[in-house]
């Protein structure tokens, strides 16, 4: 079946992955992309400080490992830059299609074939499709009465508008969560005074980053086999700890919650010595219920004397500034919404339209499932990356991208030994999968009701993340098991 073309929607690290892995096994395939440039949510998102929480020894991929990091944890614009890196190592330019965006992609069941089409018309036909659109890319504006009212200028952490100076301005930033928290100690540095528009506290664990040198760097240069071979052993290390330590927070362990626990109130204390203060960061609700925020710099930028920590809840927006629950107008001349991104919805940007003419945007409305996170019962020759349930808290997305890339191939290696074109999950076999997935996932944290976070939907399921540690994902995915697919 190597002859099988492959349209993959989606130049983000997901779908740079699939690429070059579908290139190693001899496929042709497309790469669509609506920016103009790869990179996926790196490319997108520039905000000031953007960076990544998980170290830059596990945030690449285990066969294209680089040494052009400068800190420990990898920055935004380094991790666009890796994935042009890749681009290029891997030769992928000649496939990629930049600047067009795929709007649909509509199965054929006479012809066993997928048509996708794309903003300028183009329409391209494959065999398989890959949606690697992730999730982390669909600005989130709330619902706040009077926002389009502000005279001032308005930014969102997902679409940065660098046109803007913040120098010496009032600035006023909703929200305090993962992108809040690297944008606000950057804006701290420019405005005049910056209020922080706190909806709830978040638990923060110290980030120990460490700058290398230039000199550290050269010395990288002069020995790139032996700095490789230093980097998987490091790699290693951190994922042990990652996969092993860092998860029992989350499998809700009472070792592992009184540790991080511990921890995160030591960070706090140590860098808030103000009583009020810390009263006002510290969470009602169980550590790792939402994401655990990773910051060094976050609680002393909140000690500055330009700084407010505003935790009246936002009434609305008015003309000159933000007017909050009790009474009082903050004048601003700048507000920023670090409000992360649209994810529960799975609103993709492409109509993807599987076996009589149903929309998977509607088949995932209320609860999006699909079998190991890859396929979906009714839409044949789909596969997933970053699909529902897998998403993590505790390790590397790239590390279940790889595992991930490896069960398509896999996938589409096997169609022709069992005498098929196309492959699609029984609904016996899914919904068996989700079911067993559903009862892992109460014995983790996330299945607290006091639990609260964009990983469950309004239902209370949890429809983001993966149930246990990533070892055990690996297992799940490590063999293509044909028998619990329709093989057309």
């Amino acid at each position: 079946m190597a002859q099988m073309h492959v349209a993959i929607i989606g130049a983000g690290l997901g779908g740079l992955c699939a690429a070059i892995k579908l290139q190693e096994a001899g496929y042709t395939f497309s790469i669509i992309e609506k920016l103009d440039r790869v990179g996926g949510t790196w490319a997108q998102n520039t905000y000031p400080g953007v960076a990544c929480d998980v170290p830059v020894a596990l945030y690449q991929f285990s066969f294209a490992q680089s040494i052009n990091w400068s800190r420990s944890y990898p920055q935004g614009a380094e991790i666009q830059a890796y994935a042009e890196e890749i681009t290029d190592r891997y030769q992928l330019r000649p496939s990629l299609r930049l600047g067009d965006e795929a709007v649909s992609a509509v199965w054929s069941e006479a012809d066993k074939q997928w048509t996708v089409r794309t903003a300028s018309g183009e329409e391209i036909i494959a065999d398989a499709v890959i949606g690697a659109l992730g999730q982390l890319n669909r600005p989130n504006w709330p619902l706040i009465e009077g926002k389009d009212s502000f005279e001032g200028d308005i930014l969102h952490s997902a679409a940065w508008d660098h046109s803007v100076a913040l120098d010496g301005k009032q600035v006023g930033v909703i929200g305090s969560a993962a992108s809040a928290v690297q944008i606000i100690p950057e804006v701290a540095k420019q405005a005049s005074h910056l209020t922080v528009f706190q909806r709830s506290p978040n638990w923060f664990i110290p980030r120990r980053d460490v700058a290398m040198s230039p000199q550290e760097g050269a010395l990288l240069m002069s020995a790139p086999d032996l700095a490789m071979k230093l980097g998987a052993m490091n790699r290693e290390m951190i994922y042990e700890q990652a996969d092993t330590y860092f998860w029992q927070v989350f499998k809700w362990t009472p070792e592992g919650r009184a540790a991080y626990e511990t921890v995160a109130t030591n960070h706090m204390n140590t860098q808030i010595p103000d009583e009020k203060l810390r009263a006002k960061l510290m969470p009602d609700y169980p550590i790792g219920c939402r994401r655990i925020l990773i910051s060094d710099d976050y609680f002393p930028t909140l000690m500055q004397d330009n700084v407010t920590l505003e935790t009246s809840h936002i009434s609305a927006i008015e003309a000159s500034g933000i007017r909050t629950k009790d009474g009082v107008l903050h004048e601003l001349d700048a507000v920023v919404f670090a409000t992360g991104f649209e994810t529960t919805g799975w609103r993709w940007s492409v109509d993807i339209q599987g076996r009589d003419g149903q929309h998977l945007s509607q088949v995932w409305d209320a609860a999006p499932e699909a079998y190991l996170g890859i396929t979906v019962t009714d839409f044949p020759n789909l596969f997933v990356l970053y699909g529902p349930n897998t998403n993590l808290g505790h390790n590397a997305i790239t590390f279940m991208l790889e595992r991930q890339v490896e069960y398509v191939v896999k996938a589409l290696d096997g169609l022709a030994s069992n005498g098929a074109v196309a492959m699609v999950p029984t609904r016996a076999a899914q919904d068996r999968f989700n079911k067993k997935l559903q009862a892992d996932l109460e014995n983790t944290v996330w299945a607290d009701p006091a639990c609260n976070s964009w990983y469950k939907n309004d239902q209370g399921k949890i429809t983001q993340n993966w149930s246990a540690n990533t070892r055990d994902y690996a297992k799940a995915v490590a063999e293509v098991k044909f028998e619990d697919y329709e093989m057309i």
